[in-house]
């Protein structure tokens, strides 16, 4: 459930119709701006809302650009933009010794376990690749864009799976890790 909250921006950008982009921006950025004021209330610090913080910054930059000038081409890649940006985050993330994954996994597992090498190596490993499900999907929606097909059933297939993929890694990941440690390590 922490993944589908912290994602919850993007994906509320990706399911509203693309044809009224500006509203979908803005709709995400009070969804950003409203989970970080939520998590921020029970006590979680902002080195566990990398995402939720990028996630608004993204936003409100988009919601400016699309109010200001509905037609931009920014719109045709916005879905890549989107991705791209959820790359570099997570990415900037793991340079910074501070995978994003850390602060979600945070929230379910024991304080005891946080500095243990093996949570913090399951952490860069999961950020890792949720960060070349980014790349490869941004790369992915904006060949579309490129060629037209930047909103099609095609794109949004595209994202579904740049967020299933890892999602399914993770968990199976976490099992993998968890059965071979004998004990809850995330």
């Amino acid at each position: 459930m922490s993944y589908l909250r912290t994602f919850l921006p993007w994906i509320v950008f990706a399911v509203l119709p693309s044809g009224n982009w500006q509203w979908a921006a803005l709709a995400a950025l009070v969804v950003s701006v409203g989970l970080i004021a939520q998590q921020v209330r029970a006590g979680t610090g902002f080195d566990a809302l990398i995402i939720e913080l990028g996630s608004a910054a993204f936003f409100a930059v988009l919601a400016v650009i699309a109010f200001k000038n509905p037609d931009s081409g920014v719109h045709d890649y916005s879905a890549a933009l989107s991705s791209g940006t959820l790359a570099v985050i997570a990415g900037v993330s793991l340079a910074m010794g501070k995978p994003f994954t850390l602060g979600i996994a945070k929230r379910t597992t024991p304080p005891e376990v946080w500095n243990l090498k093996p949570f913090i190596r399951t952490n860069v490993v999961i950020t890792a690749v949720w960060t070349a499900a980014f790349v490869v999907t941004a790369g992915a929606l904006a060949l579309l864009a490129h060629g037209g097909q930047g909103h099609s059933t095609v794109a949004t297939l595209v994202q579904i799976a740049g967020f299933a993929v890892p999602m399914v890694f993770t968990v199976r990941y976490v099992a993998h890790v968890q059965a071979k440690a004998g004990r809850v390590v995330r």
